[in-house]
């Protein structure tokens, strides 16, 4: 991908403060976007991201907005083309995950879960539509536990990224007479703030990796780049898995 494919374009990413969604607010901003993200609480590290992407050379924009707040993803969309005048790009990653045994789990943990990972998507793509045009992306981060729950107390969790899964193969449909792709990234055991290398259970994780390492936040933005540019033009309601293996 090289900046001059991805030029004028501009892109939201949900949840870009941190971890995955910041690597792929700095891919998308090297490649040439102007990108905007949302945050919810960290807004030292939404400050710091911007501050390093503009020290680049590039254009961002952070905005407060909490993905369970279905006015606050609309919002947010609509300050995305009110500060660059369009939208190109949407990439749905934040997430949460709350573990739990299914006999015990809370229910305002379970509707919290559907609103953030699931009910945000289509809140964040009904929005960006009245603002896209043919050859705009559209890219969700799910997880490969919807393919492979894995362990106890994430049954809740992994029901939510299958629900996103499944949603991005009806929208790729719905919405390839407008030229308008959606694809799903599936990222495996990843290294990030929330799960670093050296937490307890990295040398059991590892041990089920054929590449025995755990991912990194900028292999999860190389497939996003890929599928928000011109190369990846025939490619929509796929997941892609970024697993190290894991579920060969």
């Amino acid at each position: 991908m090289t900046i001059q494919a991805q030029l004028n374009k501009v892109a939201l990413v949900t949840g870009g403060s941190r971890g995955i969604g910041a690597a792929i607010v700095r891919r998308l901003a090297r490649d040439g976007s102007a990108v905007a993200f949302t945050y919810s609480a960290s807004a030292q590290l939404a400050r710091e991201l911007v501050a390093r992407i503009e020290a680049d050379g590039g254009r961002a924009l952070a905005i407060q907005a909490d993905s369970a707040d279905a006015v606050a993803v609309a919002g947010a969309v609509a300050a995305t083309v009110q500060a660059y005048g369009r939208l190109d790009i949407l990439v749905n990653n934040a997430g949460i995950l709350t573990l739990a045994p299914i006999d015990s789990y809370p229910l305002e943990d379970f509707d919290r879960m559907l609103a953030v990972n699931v009910r945000a998507v289509f809140v964040a793509v009904q929005a960006a539509l009245q603002h896209m045009r043919s050859g705009a992306r559209i890219v969700t981060i799910g997880s490969i536990a919807a393919e492979r729950v894995g362990f106890a107390t994430s049954s809740v969790y992994s029901m939510t990224k299958a629900a996103v899964a499944t949603l991005v193969r009806g929208m790729a449909i719905d919405l390839a007479p407008r030229g308008i792709t959606v694809n799903n990234v599936q990222p495996g055991p990843t290294e990030t703030d929330m799960n670093p290398a050296d937490n307890p259970h990295s040398e059991a994780i590892m041990a089920l990796l054929p590449l025995k390492r755990l991912g990194q936040p900028d292999d999860i933005a190389g497939m996003v780049a890929y599928l928000v540019g011109p190369e990846a033009g025939f490619v929509t309601g796929a997941s892609l898995s970024i697993d190290g293996g894991y579920t060969a």
